[in-house]
């Protein structure tokens, strides 16, 4: 008989009492619908809930059997509790939900028919790409997390619509073979950046973010995502897909400074030289006159222009070093990363 594969499911919680009991009834409800299909494991990480999140997922269950209840005794972010989870998952393939179910619970079975379509080692949930749709998310959010998302593509050698997204179906063998290093909203892009060093294959599917519920609830969670620290970690995860082009960046627009501002030296200086009133006899001597009438006129811009000429250079050695040090990184990655694989146990092929 073809044994069914099981499926990881991972949910962090922190400080969701208002909903937390309701929407892990309908995530198993859901997974049991499926059951001709799949076995499944519910994992809830109680990060560290000061309100009864905690009480009420242990009450969860014990009623239902296929879950299972992770305490942080303190809140540890939501990196920590993303690899909590998937450090206790069995199943051959883990899929990571938000608890508000912000993304519907069928994105699961979509999820799941791509990963085993495609074979694939990560399968993001998009709401950005075509054929995504975003519903009642505030203007501000909206806008903040995809102009992050376009930085992060420009950023990253793989484009992809979604970088930040949490919900996502993962080859928990390959998911495990990643050594993940960042405490909160970094994780998500740390885990594709890793996962493309790795030549992990990864898909993106259209999804539907609503947050209808979310408005409904306003005021009666007291959880919720920081919003522009969530925007400034997904811009400073921009710097770990390219470094260099930080510094090449700058230093390109300074050099350009630089070097406009040199040849309007030159330039002005070959057009002094026929003017000066004392001519010396030899052509250097014509030429260095020139030049101090120039900067006798416009001082700052030898001043500018050296500045920035100096700064860009400066720039431009950090960007290649960068460059370097980052191909240096992937390599050793590459190694320590087969050198954890070659330590863990076997884990079932995904059927």
């Amino acid at each position: 008989m073809k044994t069914k594969p099981l499926i990881s499911i991972i949910t962090p919680a922190y400080n969701e009492e208002y909903i937390i009991y309701k929407n892990l009834n309908t995530i198993y409800l859901y997974m049991d619908s499926l059951n001709n299909l799949y076995d499944f494991e519910l994992i809830v990480v109680n990060d560290g809930s000061s309100d009864k999140t905690g009480e009420l997922s242990e009450q969860f269950a014990k009623e239902h059997p296929k879950t299972r209840v992770i305490h942080h005794p303190v809140n540890l972010n939501l990196g920590n509790a993303l690899r909590t989870g998937f450090k206790y998952a069995n199943g051959s393939i883990t899929v990571v939900l938000d608890l508000d179910l912000s993304y519907d619970i069928a994105h699961i079975k979509r999820l799941l028919d791509t990963i085993i379509a495609t074979q694939a080692d990560i399968v993001l949930a998009s709401p950005y790409m075509p054929g995504g749709k975003v519903t009642a998310v505030p203007f501000l959010r909206k806008l903040l997390s995809k102009w992050a998302n376009r930085f992060l593509r420009l950023a990253a050698q793989e484009k992809f619509h979604t970088y930040t997204c949490m919900v996502r179906a993962y080859k928990t063998e390959f998911l495990k073979s990643i050594n993940l290093k960042t405490k909160d909203y970094e994780i998500n892009p740390e885990i594709l950046y890793k996962a493309m060093i790795l030549r992990g294959r990864i898909v993106e599917i259209p999804a539907h973010l609503d947050w209808t519920k979310q408005i409904e609830q306003k005021g009666k969670r007291s959880s919720g995502i920081k919003l522009f620290k969530s925007f400034l970690s997904s811009i400073m995860s921009g710097f770990i897909y390219r470094p260099y082009i930080y510094f090449l960046g700058i230093g390109a627009i300074l050099l350009l400074i630089s070097l406009y501002i040199i040849v309007w030296i030159f330039i002005n200086t070959f057009i002094i030289m026929p003017q000066l009133t004392i001519i010396p006899e030899f052509y250097e001597d014509r030429f260095t006159y020139a030049v101090a009438e120039v900067f006798r006129g416009r001082p700052y811009s030898f001043f500018v222009g050296g500045f920035t000429f100096i700064a860009a250079i400066q720039f431009l050695s950090l960007g290649f070093i960068a460059l370097q040090n980052k191909r240096y990184f992937e390599e050793l990655f590459n190694i320590s990363t087969s050198i954890l694989k070659g330590r863990q146990k076997p884990i079932d092929q995904v059927r």
